[in-house]
């Protein structure tokens, strides 16, 4: 999943569009309970906005971000590799905040604390 936005000490945006039902992999399997959680440093989310598409669109924010509680469902949170966010944070971009190189998740793993 490539990232198409990196904003220093804000988030970092990724997705894939093409993928149908991929918001359903990330957030809907498995059992849930009602948790709360806050826009910290290192949070995982995806938007609210209903989209036409399927596609997913992954947000991992990279410092306290208030502003996003009504725009993302925060689901998770980053466990190990913070530092590799950091290095994310720090490629170098556009004047849109798109990568100039490309950059993006090979492999993660998702962890429920029951």
């Amino acid at each position: 999943m490539p990232f198409h936005r990196v904003i220093k000490n804000y988030v970092i945006q990724g997705g894939d569009s093409q993928r149908l039902g991929a918001t359903e992999d990330w957030t809907l399997k498995g059992n849930h309970h009602s948790i709360s959680l806050k826009h910290e440093a290192f949070m995982l989310g995806t938007s609210k906005a209903k989209h036409d598409s399927k596609g997913f669109e992954l947000f991992i924010t990279t410092a306290p971000i208030p502003d996003l509680n009504d725009k993302l469902i925060v689901f998770g949170r980053v466990i190990k590799g913070e530092d590799v966010v950091q290095e994310i944070e720090e490629v170098d971009t556009d004047e849109h905040y798109r990568p100039k190189s490309p950059i993006g998740i090979i492999n993660v793993t998702l962890k429920r604390d029951l």
